[in-house]
């Protein structure tokens, strides 16, 4: 390596990193035009979209085993910083000083990762990506080149996504919450369903999930901390319809990877269909609610009982296996 870090930490730093950083720049570019709830709702419907569709279709490709601690220590993290965000913004602002904790939460957590490097397992170990250590030695110029290239490309572009948006919100006079949530989440979580997918299909199952939480866990240390310190003293707004409806979704969507960790182990493809059929569901709620139609309570009791069913029928799966055996 040119600095003599190893790949892993790369992996879980820059690499998670580079995926979360259109979240970032598209949120701190709402941030400074005005727009709090495009900022705080691109960054909840990242993590949703993430758990929901990347671990979803990931699983589709193929059952994803998981053989590392991301079980025993990431998934629970996640857990704890998801809820810690719901409790410090249900008064409707994330305060500066809350940005400093989670920016501080982040610190801690890389140190960890670094010092506990060794403690990673063998599959994660050998699902770093390969790199040859004498081109990047040779071609630092040029590596650095292309990032500062990309960072500007990036930047430009996350200009263009924020003013579009609320350009978007003005003209069909829907808020940007709602945006936020669906179309700029999706745009802005591309690299982590990409990288997903890749890593599936080569069988790097460890890294498909690695991606989605270490992406999950920037995305609100890191995007939302320094989102509320830009904010100023007065902290960055968050709205009513995220604290009541969105944050909660999110935080249990993060809840219910550990039941799907544990059980043998590994998400498997109807696992992962189901994970799809949550999102799309959330997304047809969203629609209902912006549409004429008057039913969405109805639409909702049909959720809560395909759910119901769903689950009903995988008890029943299991109960019966048991019974046999």
């Amino acid at each position: 390596m040119i600095l003599g870090i190893p790949q892993i930490v790369i992996g879980l730093t820059v690499v998670a990193l580079g995926t979360s950083s259109p979240e970032l720049l598209v949120s701190l570019n709402s941030v400074f035009k005005g727009s709090d709830s495009l900022a705080a709702s691109n960054v909840v419907g990242s993590n949703i979209f993430n758990i929901l569709v990347v671990l979803g279709i990931s699983s589709l490709i193929t059952p994803l085993k998981v053989k590392s601690r991301i079980v025993r220590r990431d998934v629970p993290l996640l857990i704890a910083i998801s809820c810690s965000v719901w409790a410090m913004s249900s008064t409707g602002i994330l305060t500066w000083q809350a940005g400093i904790f989670l920016l501080f939460c982040l610190l801690i957590n890389t140190i960890w990762e670094i010092n506990t490097i060794n403690e990673k397992d063998d599959d994660i170990k050998t699902a770093e990506p390969e790199i040859n250590d004498f081109s990047l030695s040779n071609n630092l110029v040029g590596t650095i080149t292309k990032l500062v290239f990309g960072i500007i490309l990036l930047s430009f572009g996350a200009n263009i996504l924020v003013s579009g948006s609320q350009d978007l919100a003005r003209t069909l006079g829907i808020k940007e919450t709602i945006i936020g949530l669906t179309i700029v989440a999706t745009g802005t979580s591309l690299p982590e369903l990409v990288t997903s997918i890749v890593a599936a299909f080569k069988g790097k199952t460890d890294l498909a999930i690695g991606n989605v939480i270490g992406s999950n866990l920037l995305n609100q240390l890191l995007i939302l901390g320094s989102c509320s310190l830009s904010s100023g003293l007065g902290g960055l707004s968050i709205n009513i319809d995220l604290i009541r409806t969105d944050i909660p979704i999110m935080v249990l969507t993060t809840f219910a990877c550990m039941p799907i960790f544990w059980t043998k182990g590994k998400i498997t493809r109807f696992e992962g269909f189901i994970l799809l059929n949550i999102y799309i569901l959330y997304v047809l709620d969203k629609i209902l609610i912006l549409s004429k139609f008057n039913f969405i309570i109805e639409f909702r009791f049909f959720i809560i009982a395909y759910f119901l069913l769903i689950f009903t029928s995988m008890f029943l799966k299991k109960s019966t296996r048991l019974i046999k055996k």
